[in-house]
Protein backbone atom coordinates (compact mmCIF):
# COMPACT_ATOMS: atom_id res chain seq x y z
CA UNK A 1 0.00 0.00 0.00
CA UNK A 2 2.80 2.14 1.07
CA UNK A 3 4.40 1.64 -2.60
CA UNK A 4 1.44 2.97 -4.60
CA UNK A 5 1.06 6.15 -2.11
CA UNK A 6 -1.36 4.75 0.82
CA UNK A 7 -0.45 4.44 4.24
CA UNK A 8 -2.35 1.56 5.86
CA UNK A 9 -4.26 2.07 8.92
CA UNK A 10 -5.61 0.17 11.86
CA UNK A 11 -8.36 -0.83 10.20
CA UNK A 12 -6.63 -2.18 7.40
CA UNK A 13 -4.41 -4.36 10.07
CA UNK A 14 -7.21 -5.82 11.64
CA UNK A 15 -9.07 -6.76 8.30
CA UNK A 16 -5.71 -8.27 7.38
CA UNK A 17 -5.28 -10.40 10.61
CA UNK A 18 -9.25 -10.99 10.29
CA UNK A 19 -8.92 -12.14 7.19
CA UNK A 20 -5.61 -14.84 7.69
CA UNK A 21 -7.46 -15.70 11.06
CA UNK A 22 -11.19 -16.54 8.88
CA UNK A 23 -9.30 -18.68 6.64
CA UNK A 24 -7.45 -21.00 9.15
CA UNK A 25 -4.42 -19.16 8.64
CA UNK A 26 -3.71 -18.25 12.34
CA UNK A 27 0.03 -19.07 12.37
CA UNK A 28 -0.03 -16.72 9.41
CA UNK A 29 -1.77 -14.01 11.12
CA UNK A 30 0.40 -14.08 14.30
CA UNK A 31 3.51 -14.05 12.12
CA UNK A 32 2.42 -10.85 10.53
CA UNK A 33 1.10 -9.47 13.80
CA UNK A 34 4.59 -10.27 14.92
CA UNK A 35 6.32 -8.23 11.92
CA UNK A 36 3.65 -5.34 11.85
CA UNK A 37 2.34 -4.46 15.16
CA UNK A 38 5.13 -2.00 16.29
CA UNK A 39 3.94 0.58 13.18
CA UNK A 40 0.06 0.55 14.78
CA UNK A 41 -1.30 1.47 17.93
CA UNK A 42 -2.46 -2.22 18.81
CA UNK A 43 -5.48 -2.68 20.90
CA UNK A 44 -7.77 -5.01 22.38
CA UNK A 45 -9.41 -5.53 19.64
CA UNK A 46 -6.31 -6.76 17.52
CA UNK A 47 -5.73 -9.24 19.89
CA UNK A 48 -9.20 -10.39 20.27
CA UNK A 49 -8.98 -11.30 16.71
CA UNK A 50 -6.11 -13.54 16.79
CA UNK A 51 -7.27 -15.23 20.49
CA UNK A 52 -10.49 -15.62 18.47
CA UNK A 53 -8.62 -17.13 15.79
CA UNK A 54 -6.76 -19.77 18.02
CA UNK A 55 -10.29 -20.40 19.45
CA UNK A 56 -11.60 -21.73 16.66
CA UNK A 57 -8.46 -24.09 15.13
CA UNK A 58 -9.09 -24.89 19.15
CA UNK A 59 -5.47 -24.20 20.14
CA UNK A 60 -6.16 -22.61 24.00
CA UNK A 61 -2.68 -22.13 25.01
CA UNK A 62 -1.69 -20.20 21.67
CA UNK A 63 -4.58 -17.97 22.94
CA UNK A 64 -3.69 -17.95 26.57
CA UNK A 65 -0.43 -16.92 25.96
CA UNK A 66 -1.68 -13.74 23.76
CA UNK A 67 -4.34 -12.83 25.95
CA UNK A 68 -1.13 -12.71 28.89
CA UNK A 69 0.61 -10.69 26.76
CA UNK A 70 -1.92 -8.09 25.73
CA UNK A 71 -2.45 -7.45 29.63
CA UNK A 72 1.54 -7.62 30.16
CA UNK A 73 1.86 -4.61 27.47
CA UNK A 74 -0.95 -2.61 29.38
CA UNK A 75 -3.46 -3.51 26.95
CA UNK A 76 -6.69 -3.78 29.02
CA UNK A 77 -9.39 -6.42 28.15
CA UNK A 78 -12.45 -5.64 27.74
CA UNK A 79 -14.85 -8.28 27.51
CA UNK A 80 -14.78 -9.35 23.84
CA UNK A 81 -11.35 -10.19 24.75
CA UNK A 82 -12.65 -12.13 27.49
CA UNK A 83 -15.44 -13.76 25.49
CA UNK A 84 -12.74 -14.94 22.66
CA UNK A 85 -10.42 -16.67 25.43
CA UNK A 86 -13.30 -18.57 27.03
CA UNK A 87 -14.36 -19.74 23.95
CA UNK A 88 -11.18 -21.03 23.20
CA UNK A 89 -10.57 -22.37 26.66
CA UNK A 90 -13.62 -24.30 26.38
CA UNK A 91 -13.38 -25.43 23.15
CA UNK A 92 -9.87 -27.34 24.51
CA UNK A 93 -11.48 -28.63 27.47
CA UNK A 94 -10.17 -26.23 30.55
CA UNK A 95 -13.68 -25.46 31.69
CA UNK A 96 -11.89 -24.79 35.23
CA UNK A 97 -9.67 -21.84 33.39
CA UNK A 98 -12.49 -20.55 31.75
CA UNK A 99 -14.30 -19.62 34.73
CA UNK A 100 -11.52 -18.41 36.91
CA UNK A 101 -11.21 -15.32 33.74
CA UNK A 102 -14.60 -15.52 34.02
CA UNK A 103 -14.46 -14.65 37.75
CA UNK A 104 -11.24 -12.28 37.18
CA UNK A 105 -13.42 -10.00 34.23
CA UNK A 106 -15.96 -9.54 37.16
CA UNK A 107 -14.13 -8.92 40.22
CA UNK A 108 -10.62 -7.95 39.16
CA UNK A 109 -11.98 -5.59 35.84
CA UNK A 110 -15.21 -4.89 36.61
CA UNK A 111 -16.53 -5.93 33.29
CA UNK A 112 -20.03 -7.37 33.23
CA UNK A 113 -20.24 -10.95 31.16
CA UNK A 114 -22.79 -10.27 28.07
CA UNK A 115 -24.59 -13.55 26.63
CA UNK A 116 -21.68 -14.36 24.30
CA UNK A 117 -19.71 -14.66 27.61
CA UNK A 118 -21.90 -17.72 28.77
CA UNK A 119 -22.27 -19.17 25.29
CA UNK A 120 -19.17 -21.59 25.41
CA UNK A 121 -19.67 -22.89 28.49
CA UNK A 122 -23.27 -24.03 27.39
CA UNK A 123 -21.30 -25.25 24.30
CA UNK A 124 -19.35 -27.65 26.49
CA UNK A 125 -21.81 -28.60 28.51
CA UNK A 126 -23.83 -29.98 26.20
CA UNK A 127 -20.94 -31.47 23.96
CA UNK A 128 -20.33 -33.58 27.03
CA UNK A 129 -23.63 -34.79 27.47
CA UNK A 130 -24.21 -32.51 30.71
CA UNK A 131 -27.69 -31.51 30.35
CA UNK A 132 -27.20 -30.74 34.79
CA UNK A 133 -24.53 -28.10 33.98
CA UNK A 134 -26.65 -26.87 30.94
CA UNK A 135 -29.48 -25.80 32.33
CA UNK A 136 -27.15 -24.28 35.06
CA UNK A 137 -25.50 -22.21 32.75
CA UNK A 138 -28.86 -21.22 31.40
CA UNK A 139 -30.49 -20.34 34.52
CA UNK A 140 -27.71 -17.93 35.27
CA UNK A 141 -27.76 -16.45 32.22
CA UNK A 142 -31.66 -15.69 32.80
CA UNK A 143 -30.83 -14.33 36.14
CA UNK A 144 -28.93 -12.07 34.77
CA UNK A 145 -31.61 -10.64 31.97
CA UNK A 146 -29.21 -12.27 29.34
CA UNK A 147 -30.86 -13.74 26.56
CA UNK A 148 -28.91 -16.89 24.69
CA UNK A 149 -29.12 -17.15 21.13
CA UNK A 150 -31.19 -19.86 19.08
CA UNK A 151 -28.00 -21.86 18.46
CA UNK A 152 -27.74 -22.34 22.25
CA UNK A 153 -31.11 -22.87 22.71
CA UNK A 154 -31.26 -25.66 19.92
CA UNK A 155 -28.65 -27.50 21.40
CA UNK A 156 -29.99 -27.42 24.72
CA UNK A 157 -33.22 -28.67 23.34
CA UNK A 158 -31.41 -31.54 21.08
CA UNK A 159 -29.62 -32.86 24.17
CA UNK A 160 -32.48 -33.25 26.61
CA UNK A 161 -34.61 -34.93 23.91
CA UNK A 162 -31.43 -37.21 23.09
CA UNK A 163 -31.31 -38.28 26.67
CA UNK A 164 -34.91 -38.60 26.91
CA UNK A 165 -35.60 -35.69 29.12
CA UNK A 166 -38.57 -34.83 27.80
CA UNK A 167 -40.41 -32.70 30.40
CA UNK A 168 -37.30 -30.96 30.60
CA UNK A 169 -37.09 -30.31 26.97
CA UNK A 170 -40.51 -29.07 26.90
CA UNK A 171 -39.86 -25.99 29.91
CA UNK A 172 -36.71 -24.71 27.93
CA UNK A 173 -37.45 -23.05 24.28
CA UNK A 174 -38.06 -19.38 23.95
CA UNK A 175 -39.85 -17.60 20.89
CA UNK A 176 -37.15 -18.65 18.56
CA UNK A 177 -36.41 -21.84 19.28
CA UNK A 178 -40.33 -23.86 19.14
CA UNK A 179 -39.02 -25.75 15.47
CA UNK A 180 -36.26 -27.34 17.03
CA UNK A 181 -38.38 -28.70 20.01
CA UNK A 182 -41.00 -29.49 17.59
CA UNK A 183 -39.13 -31.55 15.08
CA UNK A 184 -37.50 -33.24 17.65
CA UNK A 185 -40.12 -34.32 19.76
CA UNK A 186 -41.56 -35.61 16.76
CA UNK A 187 -38.90 -37.54 15.99
CA UNK A 188 -38.52 -39.09 18.94
CA UNK A 189 -42.63 -40.26 18.36
CA UNK A 190 -43.83 -37.80 21.14
CA UNK A 191 -46.92 -35.99 19.17
CA UNK A 192 -48.62 -35.69 21.87
CA UNK A 193 -46.32 -33.39 24.00
CA UNK A 194 -45.75 -31.66 20.22
CA UNK A 195 -49.13 -30.98 19.81
CA UNK A 196 -49.14 -29.70 23.13
CA UNK A 197 -46.32 -27.13 22.88
CA UNK A 198 -48.27 -25.85 19.26
CA UNK A 199 -51.24 -25.21 21.53
CA UNK A 200 -49.31 -23.03 24.33
CA UNK A 201 -47.28 -21.33 21.97
CA UNK A 202 -49.93 -18.23 21.05
CA UNK A 203 -50.31 -18.14 24.92
CA UNK A 204 -46.36 -17.42 25.44
CA UNK A 205 -46.55 -15.07 22.33
CA UNK A 206 -45.32 -17.00 19.35
CA UNK A 207 -47.45 -17.18 16.57
CA UNK A 208 -46.26 -19.96 13.98
CA UNK A 209 -45.18 -18.61 10.59
CA UNK A 210 -44.51 -20.98 7.69
CA UNK A 211 -41.23 -22.82 8.82
CA UNK A 212 -43.26 -23.93 12.05
CA UNK A 213 -46.21 -25.40 10.24
CA UNK A 214 -43.28 -26.96 7.64
CA UNK A 215 -41.86 -29.15 11.01
CA UNK A 216 -45.76 -30.15 11.67
CA UNK A 217 -46.65 -31.19 8.41
CA UNK A 218 -43.34 -32.71 7.22
CA UNK A 219 -43.27 -34.65 10.47
CA UNK A 220 -46.53 -35.57 10.52
CA UNK A 221 -46.97 -36.88 7.33
CA UNK A 222 -44.34 -39.15 7.70
CA UNK A 223 -46.05 -40.71 10.71
CA UNK A 224 -48.23 -43.84 10.10
CA UNK A 225 -51.55 -42.76 10.60
CA UNK A 226 -50.94 -39.03 10.93
CA UNK A 227 -51.44 -38.01 7.49
CA UNK A 228 -54.65 -36.35 8.36
CA UNK A 229 -53.38 -34.78 11.02
CA UNK A 230 -51.04 -32.84 8.48
CA UNK A 231 -53.99 -32.17 6.60
CA UNK A 232 -55.37 -29.99 9.35
CA UNK A 233 -52.33 -27.94 9.98
CA UNK A 234 -52.26 -27.38 6.23
CA UNK A 235 -55.46 -26.19 6.30
CA UNK A 236 -54.79 -24.15 9.52
CA UNK A 237 -52.10 -22.23 7.61
CA UNK A 238 -53.71 -21.63 3.98
CA UNK A 239 -57.29 -20.36 6.58
CA UNK A 240 -54.38 -18.02 7.91
CA UNK A 241 -53.37 -16.56 4.89
CA UNK A 242 -49.57 -17.99 5.53
CA UNK A 243 -48.19 -19.51 2.27
CA UNK A 244 -46.67 -22.97 2.60
CA UNK A 245 -43.32 -23.83 1.17
CA UNK A 246 -43.32 -25.98 -2.42
CA UNK A 247 -41.56 -28.27 -0.60
CA UNK A 248 -44.30 -28.60 2.04
CA UNK A 249 -46.96 -28.65 -1.02
CA UNK A 250 -44.84 -31.09 -2.52
CA UNK A 251 -44.29 -33.74 0.04
CA UNK A 252 -48.04 -33.31 1.36
CA UNK A 253 -49.14 -34.26 -2.23
CA UNK A 254 -47.07 -37.33 -3.13
CA UNK A 255 -48.01 -38.75 0.45
CA UNK A 256 -51.67 -38.21 -0.49
CA UNK A 257 -51.14 -39.66 -3.96
CA UNK A 258 -49.30 -42.19 -2.30
CA UNK A 259 -52.38 -43.29 -0.04
CA UNK A 260 -54.46 -42.82 -2.90
CA UNK A 261 -56.39 -39.83 -1.38
CA UNK A 262 -57.11 -37.96 -4.38
CA UNK A 263 -60.36 -36.42 -3.33
CA UNK A 264 -58.32 -35.38 0.14
CA UNK A 265 -55.49 -33.77 -2.19
CA UNK A 266 -58.46 -32.08 -3.91
CA UNK A 267 -60.19 -30.44 -1.19
CA UNK A 268 -57.13 -28.58 -0.17
CA UNK A 269 -56.52 -27.88 -3.75
CA UNK A 270 -59.77 -25.92 -3.53
CA UNK A 271 -59.28 -24.54 -0.03
CA UNK A 272 -56.09 -23.19 -1.36
CA UNK A 273 -57.93 -21.03 -4.85
CA UNK A 274 -60.46 -19.93 -2.05
CA UNK A 275 -57.48 -18.31 0.13
CA UNK A 276 -57.78 -14.47 -0.19
CA UNK A 277 -53.93 -14.88 -0.54
CA UNK A 278 -52.85 -14.56 -4.63
CA UNK A 279 -49.72 -16.17 -3.78
CA UNK A 280 -51.55 -19.50 -1.69
CA UNK A 281 -54.09 -19.58 -4.95
CA UNK A 282 -50.89 -19.56 -7.38
CA UNK A 283 -49.50 -22.40 -5.20
CA UNK A 284 -52.84 -24.70 -6.10
CA UNK A 285 -51.31 -25.55 -9.14
CA UNK A 286 -48.04 -27.11 -7.74
CA UNK A 287 -50.55 -29.29 -5.62
CA UNK A 288 -51.87 -30.56 -9.08
CA UNK A 289 -48.51 -31.36 -10.57
CA UNK A 290 -47.43 -34.93 -11.03
CA UNK A 291 -43.76 -34.12 -10.72
CA UNK A 292 -42.43 -35.73 -7.37
CA UNK A 293 -40.59 -34.33 -4.53
CA UNK A 294 -37.04 -34.45 -4.32
CA UNK A 295 -37.25 -36.40 -0.80
CA UNK A 296 -33.65 -35.26 -0.08
CA UNK A 297 -34.59 -31.32 -0.39
CA UNK A 298 -34.23 -30.53 2.99
CA UNK A 299 -37.03 -28.72 4.46
CA UNK A 300 -35.47 -27.96 8.69
CA UNK A 301 -35.24 -24.38 8.65
CA UNK A 302 -33.37 -25.20 11.70
CA UNK A 303 -29.14 -24.21 11.99
CA UNK A 304 -26.75 -26.39 13.90
CA UNK A 305 -24.34 -25.05 16.24
CA UNK A 306 -21.19 -23.41 14.27
CA UNK A 307 -18.48 -25.50 14.39
CA UNK A 308 -15.12 -24.58 13.01
CA UNK A 309 -16.58 -22.30 9.62
CA UNK A 310 -18.19 -19.47 10.51
CA UNK A 311 -18.69 -17.18 7.83
CA UNK A 312 -17.61 -13.71 8.16
CA UNK A 313 -20.60 -11.71 9.86
CA UNK A 314 -20.71 -14.46 12.26
CA UNK A 315 -17.36 -13.96 12.97
CA UNK A 316 -18.07 -10.41 13.48
CA UNK A 317 -20.84 -10.72 15.59
CA UNK A 318 -19.74 -13.54 17.88
CA UNK A 319 -16.78 -11.39 19.00
CA UNK A 320 -18.34 -7.71 18.16
CA UNK A 321 -15.76 -6.84 16.02
CA UNK A 322 -17.01 -4.10 13.44
CA UNK A 323 -15.35 -3.20 10.81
Amino acid sequence: MAGFGFHPTLADFHSLLFALCHNGLVNHAEVFFRESGAHFDVSAKTYTILISGWAVVEKPENAQKLFDEMVERGVEPDVPAYNALIDALCRGGDIARAQEHLKDMQQSRGLVPDAATYGPFLRAACASKDARDALRVLDRMRMHDLTPNVFTYNAIIRLLCELGEIEEAYSVPDRHSYNMLLKLLIGVGRIDKAVEVWDGMETRGFHPGAATYAVMIHGLSCKKGRLEEACGYFVMMVDEGIPPYQATCEVLRDRLTRHGLRDQLEVLIDRMRRSTSCTIQEMASIMRSTKRADETRSTSSDQELPGHDLDENEWRGKWKLGD
